[in-house]
Parts: C-alpha cells; structure tokens; sequence
C-alpha cells in the first residue's frame, strides 16, 4: 500500500516535472477577483470549472452554494468520507483575490499570467491564495495515489470567494452547516512564514478594527491669506490627534487598546527565539519601531498595532491656496484575542477629549475580522509540528497568531475546531500590491510537508478525538 516517503516523492515529482506549476498557471489565469465589479463569473468558475472537476478525480463529493448574504459571491463544501470513526479534517481556502492593479505591475508581467522570473512565480494569487489551497490539495492527490485510493480518514473543504471583502455571508453559512462542515481540526494555508526559511506554524490570526478619524470645521475651503492664522486648520488638528495617539517611534499611547502591560507570558514562551524576516525586497524591520522593549516577533505576533491606513485634506491632486473645510484618516488596530476591541472606541474618544481634541470625531468605527487563538500547545498543534518536522528534516516554528487576519473566529465559534495554519508564503511576497509572487522552493517544501500531513493523518497517532 506505498509508503510515507513515496507519498513525499509523489509530491515532490509533480513539481519537479512541472505539472503543479501548470496547474498553479492555470488557476491564475481566471480573474477572480471580488474587489472589482464584473467579475462574477470569474469568481463562480473558479469553483464550477478549476477546482470542482480537480475534487471529482479525488472521490470528494461536492457543492456549490448560493451565498447567504444577497450578492456576495457563491462557496463551495466537499467532503471524502472514508469512514467516519477516523479522524476528520477540515481544509478551508478563498479563491478570490484583490484587484489585479494591472497597471502597476513590473513590465512584462500580467497578474492574470504566471510568469517565472528571476527565480519567482509571478502572479495575482499565487501566494493569496490559490498557489496556498493548491499546494494542499495536490499533496493530498499524491498521497491517494500512493496509497492506491485511500487516505485512512476523513476529510471537508471549504472554499469562499469573498476572503478580500471581509468574508461576506461565510459566518451565517458556517453556522447554518455545522454538521456538514464538523471536524477534529482545520487544518489550512494563508499567509506568511516568520521568515522565509523557517516553516511556520500559526495558531491563530490577529484580527483587524477600523475607524475614521474626522475633523470637518465647515462646508467649504477658505482663502488661506485672509484666514490663515486666523481659524482652525482641520488637517493640523487631525495630524495632533494621530501624535497623541502614537508617538513618532511607533508606541501606542491609548493603552486600554493593548493585551495589558506587556506580552502574555505564555504568548511570550512561545515566540522565544522566534525570528522575523521579510527575504529580498520586503520592508525593514525597524528595531526601534513599536512597543520599547519587546522583540520583534512579540511586536508583530503578541501586540497590537495602530496603522494610518489613508489621510486626506484638501485636495492633493490640485491644492488652491486655501484652507481647507476638513480632514479625514481611515486608521486600523490590528489586534491580538488578549485585546478587548469593545474597549477601542470609548477608550479612543476618552483619549482625544483629555487630549483637547473634542473637535476629532470617530466614523466607522468596527471590526473587520475578529482574532483568533488555539493554545500552541494543542495535540492537533504538536502533531502537526512533529509531521512537519519528519517531513523536512528541520525546525517548524509554532506562533500564537499570524499577523495578518483570517477568519478562524469563524471555525472556532460554530465548530469549535483547533486551528493549525501552515503558511506557504513570505513577507516579501507582495500580496495585495503589484508584482505578488511565490518561491518555487518554498512551494515544494509545502508540497512536502503536506504529503506527511496527509500520510501520517491515517496512520495511527493522531491526537484523541472530542
């Protein structure tokens, strides 16, 4: 019935012959995006025409799903059922993807072709997130082929289309389908590493809260050589009000937004050691940006963040000599599960009252995507550490949460699944921006960990069932 490494091998000959990158080249190549209008078709046949037939030829039984949220775009579930006293895991991915921002990509590249250039892929998705759930999936392929046909459990997918709009409609649909969906663990693929050379595990994901910050002083601009100096700047008064709020190295000031005095001890065990890096091309880690004394890994995985998002005041495509009427800043909190985000707005409008800041409003103000944390030392967590670590011959480095967001709130509220995401990319990757690539090599490391995965999943060992 094969073995553990003919499965790895499996996984690794369809890189190295390059049927997964045609498959990758193939995905890529459907526009999904759900940012921009007219797309809707892209975003169905994502689903009906690339990964549907692709679960068919795996024994997955599948179906497409009308969103519960009126015009948000459709989800797919399927499951493969083998025997139902084995352990089941649940897959989760989003074909959808920011918008292509074609015109701002390097000549010669096009977010809707994967292209192969200096030692990259290319390519809208390739990292967030169809190169992500597309590494799974190809590993469990390899594994049912070498074991003739069976896994020796059980496995369920989801897969929305709306991840890059806030994954609209997917908490009602979860809750509505918590027996179709049930499982002893998601295990899933999103985001980045801790840095490109060391295989991650995250437990969880910050989360994100949003706000405006607003001074508007009137309905219409004022000559600035009668007025100013004479009556109050809007965009001056906005830019006191983000000083107060961080200083210029990057420390919070409102402190009932952060987890207490400091990082979690146990959040602090965990990210010992742990380091942060970007590879080639990524920004910089400014040392001394953030919280003082923290390392960068508790700054970035145990800390809140404030972040201005967009700032405006006048009209700076075509400034006249005025002053203007008002001032606007969309401003983001990333924040971690030990934060309390029903603490954000109040503690914020205290902070910029005592602050001589009445004028300053608050518009908009909510979460975009709750946090989300499993224990990193769950038996889900360290098995899949364990595997990993057989499968590549190394260390696998185990975080409380990624950095970015994901809706793993989702999961752990209707299902209560532990969560083990396995990030298959980097910082540096450009997600979101133009010019967003994966690494070959770190492509089949996640084709080679997940082929163990996937093997040692029906092998005796896997933690206790609930």
């Amino acid at each position: 019935m094969g073995s553990r490494d003919g499965a790895i091998a499996r996984a690794q000959g369809e890189f190295d012959g390059g049927g997964f990158r045609d498959r990758l080249a193939a995905l890529v190549a459907i526009p999904s995006t759900s940012q921009d209008p007219g797309h809707e078709a892209d975003l169905r046949r994502y689903l009906t025409d690339a990964i549907g037939p692709w679960l068919d030829r795996m024994g997955f039984s599948r179906t497409i799903h009308e969103n519960p949220e009126p015009g948000a775009p459709p989800l797919l579930t399927a499951e493969r059922i083998e025997d139902r006293s084995k352990p089941t895991v649940l897959l989760y991915g989003h074909g959808d993807t920011v918008r292509g921002l074609e015109d701002q990509w390097a000549p010669g590249l096009d977010p809707w072709v994967m292209t192969e250039r200096d030692g990259r892929w290319y390519g809208r998705g390739t990292a967030d997130n169809k190169g992500q759930h597309a590494i799974n999936l190809a590993a469990l392929e390899a594994v049912l082929a070498e074991r003739e046909g069976k896994l020796g459990a059980n496995v369920k997918f989801v897969l929305e289309m709306s991840e890059e709009r806030g994954s609209r409609g997917l908490r009602s649909f979860v809750g509505a389908n918590r027996e179709r969906l049930a499982a002893d663990a998601l295990i899933a693929s999103d985001g980045p590493r801790v840095d490109p050379s060391l295989p991650t595990i995250a437990t969880g994901t910050r989360g994100s809260f949003h706000f405006d910050l607003v001074a508007k002083l009137r309905e219409g601009g004022v000559h600035s050589g009668h007025w100013g100096g004479l009556t109050t700047d809007p965009a001056v008064l906005l830019c006191h009000a983000i000083a107060s709020i961080i200083d210029s190295k990057g420390r919070i000031a409102v402190r009932d937004w952060l987890p207490g005095e400091t990082v979690p001890n146990s959040v602090r065990a965990v990210l010992a050691g742990c380091p942060v890096g970007g590879g080639e091309g990524a920004a910089t880690v400014d040392e001394d940006w953030g919280e003082p004394g923290l390392t960068s890994a508790e700054k970035i995985y145990g800390w809140a963040s404030f972040i201005v998002l967009a700032m405006i005041s006048g009209r700076p495509e075509s400034p006249v000599n005025a002053v203007a009427p008002d001032a606007r800043a969309t401003c983001q909190i990333r924040t971690t599960v030990d934060c309390d985000p029903a603490r954000f707005e109040p503690a914020l409008r205290k902070h910029l009252d005592a602050h001589g800041l009445q004028k300053v409003t608050i518009e908009n103000a909510g979460m975009r995507m709750p946090a989300s944390r499993t224990d990193p030392d769950a038996p889900w967590v360290r098995w899949a550490q364990a595997s990993m670590e057989k499968s590549l011959g190394g260390r696998v480095q185990v975080i409380p949460n990624a950095s970015g967001g994901l809706p793993g709130d989702v999961f752990v509220d209707h299902l209560g699944v532990p969560l083990v995401w396995v990030p298959h990319s980097y910082n540096g990757c450009k997600q979101h921006g133009p010019d967003e690539h994966v690494l070959p090599a770190m492509v089949r490391e996640g084709l080679t960990a997940f082929a163990g995965l996937w093997w040692d999943l029906g092998e005796p060992g896997t933690p206790p069932r609930a």
